[in-house]
């Protein structure tokens, strides 16, 4: 099924067939993402107005919109250049004023002749203690008033677009819209009292209420589903696609992982050993694994990860570990090389540094299946890095690289497992949404070990009793992270408030005591610091959010945040993360500058008040919606145009299972309910999907 069906043609024709549309008309649709008149179906009008007749605008409170019958009195036409002109009516009990700037007389006396009855609907306002309307926004004769309707939606609008062309073009696209077959299961749709797809679009496009315009109208429900729903079909379709794909299956001894868990100082949590074994049952399975890992600051994901890189070799392969940047990778190598080596597994790493002879010897011993192990940066991605056997590709924080990035890596072995692994607690709606197409493992539980981090707010003027706190727990032996502040979002900025603050604390902790990294430095520059700190040699790490994520230091127990305000919440809760990974009780300060914006206030308050990362993606979604939460040109979460992922999470957990169950039943969508799920696929412009079933 290649082309789109002939039923949706209406729906996919230019705007300029639309009644009061032109090409200049048409330009400025694109301002709101609407280039076809399906688009216009899908654009929902976003409050309403009553516009129900009422005999008097007495008793009325005004300002306000309110329709009534009036008599037109007489004319008052300006005195004077700039003045408005003016049109005493009357309804059936009160005097008023219409009033209008810059109108044409001929126009005003055809439109309110003298002595004749109308209709006007507009904004009544009180002005010098008298009653008027400005620019009523409908005048109409007796036998027209029947046009009006009681209820008016408001639509969206752009610069050139006014609400009488976006209503009557709406109009005119829902009166072309076919009736369709149903893709909804028959069952949710009697249960939800849903409407059929097209009596919603009726309904939707003519409120007849306040009621009509809330999002939870079943009419506004029904669309957000058929949305969420064919978004879930096209992740089904991709994740039928990944377990469709043989892999190889690779079926651990339990050996070496055996001689890791007696060596542990700790037992693993519930969740992780059942997140290891959900792991290894995938990569048992004889089909590809793709699974996303999820779990929050210091949940252990590290050593699933080791588990499942040990299962590949034990079956005689090799895993490699890929992360976002070589701080982070070097970081990875150090928490795993000694548990490898325990296992008497090879674990070497690979970055963009490495060159000349040293990478030669790699990359050969990588070939010939010496290593079992490789952690690196992309550098993984390069063509000249060839695996013996790559049996699981586990990559790091997967949101800070491309998707088509996760493909390739993927690619380097056609059999290939993969694990995505993800410190950023994704609030379920956003990972229904970009991870659909993948199982997902979660790990809700912290290892023993972990301390709890105390919170606390300290305003900037606090500065010097700060710093005067800090160095008495460095001289009682313990290390602290000084975050700065992010400075307009540039760079060269947030260098010089960095290297402004390493001085500053230099000069009254001491010379040797304190060190500094950040995202400009060399990187080898960056390890020499990191070492230093890591070795206890320095004391104070003064950094820019590189050490956001991974660094591990399990002395360091103190982080100052200085301007916490400027930062996110989810990277405040991962700054933080990097304390209380040892046996001492940690302190994260956050620093702000007064005063707060309420945003501001509550995303400091929240962190303060929880630890729970979960939690404070939901809040953070909350306060700043989707596409920021993950940073929209990499998020893979698509935008809707009806559908509200903060506020529907339940309706796509919903549109998940029936996705899965009807991919699982009808992976061809030859049924009728399959039929009818293409033709969503197409209306929805689910291309890709269409793709998948066509070589599926």
């Amino acid at each position: 099924m290649s082309a789109r069906p002939e039923v949706l043609f209406p729906l996919f024709a230019e705007l300029e067939t639309l009644p009061g549309v032109g090409a200049k008309t048409a330009k400025a649709f694109a301002n709101l993402n609407v280039s076809c008149p399906k688009d216009l179906v899908m654009t929902l009008p976003i409050s309403g107005i009553d516009r129900r007749l009422r005999s008097s605008i007495g008793g009325f409170v005004a300002p306000g919109v309110i329709t009534v019958k009036i008599k037109v009195e007489r004319h008052i036409p300006p005195g004077s250049r700039g003045r408005p002109h003016r049109v005493d009516v009357s309804d059936s009990d009160v005097a008023f004023q219409l009033v209008f700037f810059h109108a044409r007389l001929d126009w005003l006396e055809r439109q309110l002749p003298v002595g004749e009855e109308r209709i006007v609907s507009g904004k009544l306002e009180v002005f010098d203690g008298a009653a008027q309307m400005v620019h009523p926004d409908h005048i109409l004769t007796i036998e027209q008033s029947t046009e009006l309707p009681e209820f008016e939606p408001v639509y969206p609008l752009t610069q050139g677009v006014t609400q009488k062309v976006m209503a009557r073009a709406s109009r005119a696209a829902v009166d072309r819209s076919p009736d369709l077959a149903e893709w909804i299961d028959p069952d949710l749709k009697h249960r939800e009292d849903w409407p059929n797809w097209r009596e919603a679009l009726d309904a939707v496009h003519n409120p007849k209420g306040s009621v009509d315009v809330l999002p939870t109208s079943k009419s506004r429900t029904r669309l957000a589903y058929d949305e969420l729903f064919a978004h879930q079909v096209t992740l089904a379709l991709a994740r039928g696609q990944n377990r469709g794909r043989k892999g190889r299956p690779s079926k651990a001894t339990g050996r070496k992982q055996t001689r890791i868990l007696n060596a542990l100082p700790y037992t693993p949590t519930k969740a992780q050993m059942r997140a290891v074994s959900e792991i290894q049952a995938d990569m048992e399975s004889g089909y590809r694994m793709s699974r996303l890992l999820q779990g929050d600051v210091g949940a252990g994901k590290t050593f699933v990860a080791l588990m499942a890189l040990l299962a590949a070799v034990e079956a005689g392969g090799q895993g490699a570990m890929m992360a976002p940047t070589e701080i982070l990778a070097r970081q990875h190598l150090l928490g795993l090389r000694p548990l490898a080596e325990e296992a008497g597994v090879v674990i070497e790493i690979l970055t963009g540094r490495d060159s000349g002879n040293e990478r030669a010897a790699k990359l050969a011993a990588l070939a010939a299946g010496d290593i079992s192990i490789l952690v690196g940066t992309h550098a993984l991605f390069q063509k000249d890095v060839v695996f013996n056997d790559l049996r699981l590709a586990v990559v790091d924080e997967q949101h800070r690289f491309g998707v088509a990035q996760r493909l390739e890596f993927g690619r380097k072995s056609v059999a290939a497992d993969v694990l995505v692994m993800t410190a950023t607690p994704i609030p379920r709606s956003l990972s229904l949404a970009q991870y659909g197409d993948m199982d997902v493992s979660i790990l809700d539980e912290k290892p023993p070990g972990r301390t709890e981090v105390t919170t606390a707010l300290v305003s900037s003027v606090r500065l010097k009793e700060v710093v005067e706190r800090l160095r008495a727990s460095l001289d009682d032996g313990r290390q602290a992270y000084w975050v700065c502040p992010l400075v307009e979002e540039s760079e060269v900025l947030d260098l010089a408030a960095a290297e402004d603050r390493y001085k500053h604390l230099r000069a009254i902790l001491g010379e040797g005591r304190v060190g500094l990294v950040h995202g400009q430095m060399q990187p080898a520059q960056k390890d020499a610091a990191m070492a230093a700190f890591v070795a206890g040699e320095t004391r104070c790490l003064v950094a820019t959010t590189v050490i956001e994520v991974g660094v591990d230091v399990p002395n360091a127990s103190i982080m100052v945040i200085e301007r916490a305000e400027t930062f996110g919440l989810a990277q405040l809760h991962q700054l933080r993360g990097r304390v209380g990974r040892g046996a001492k009780a940690s302190t994260c300060l956050l620093m702000y500058q007064s005063p707060l914006t309420e945003g501001g206030r509550r995303r400091l308050e929240t962190l303060r008040d929880s630890s729970d990362g979960f939690h404070i993606a939901e809040v953070d979604l909350a306060m700043r919606g989707a596409g920021d939460v993950l940073g929209t040109a990499q998020s893979g979460v698509p935008r809707f145009r009806v559908a509200d992922l903060e506020r529907q999470s339940g309706l796509m957990a919903l549109a998940q299972k029936d996705a899965r169950r009807l991919i699982d039943m009808d992976p061809e969508l030859r049924s009728p309910r399959g039929e009818a799920t293409r033709i969503l696929l197409w209306l929805l412009e689910q291309d890709k999907a269409i793709g998948m079933i066509s070589v599926g």
